[in-house]
């Protein structure tokens, strides 16, 4: 499964695509130079238990450890993500 990555200035976007048609798509928002928030989490219903929501959650965790910045999961997904991922504290904000 290919995740992609776009972002501008301030905002940005994980997201998996079949087809050029957008069907999971995680956003966030920079805040300050240290640190993105994860604002909101959508997986379409043909992908629901495939766990591609995680695997997007995993793209945010694998770029914040290569830029060397905190995640703050505002998303309530994002959120549980990290709760039940202990190993993704290091990242998180």
């Amino acid at each position: 499964m290919n995740i992609q990555q776009t972002e501008d200035n301030k905002n940005g976007e994980f997201y998996y695509e079949v087809d050029g048609e957008k069907l999971a798509s995680m956003t966030y928002t920079y805040a300050g130079d240290d640190k993105i928030i994860i604002d909101h989490t959508s997986v379409d219903e043909s992908l629901k238990g495939q766990g591609v929501g995680y695997k997007l959650v995993e793209a945010a965790v694998n770029f914040a450890r290569e830029k060397s910045i905190k995640i703050m999961p505002l998303c309530p997904f994002a959120n549980a993500v990290f709760n039940k991922r202990s190993e993704y504290s290091d990242v998180r904000f």
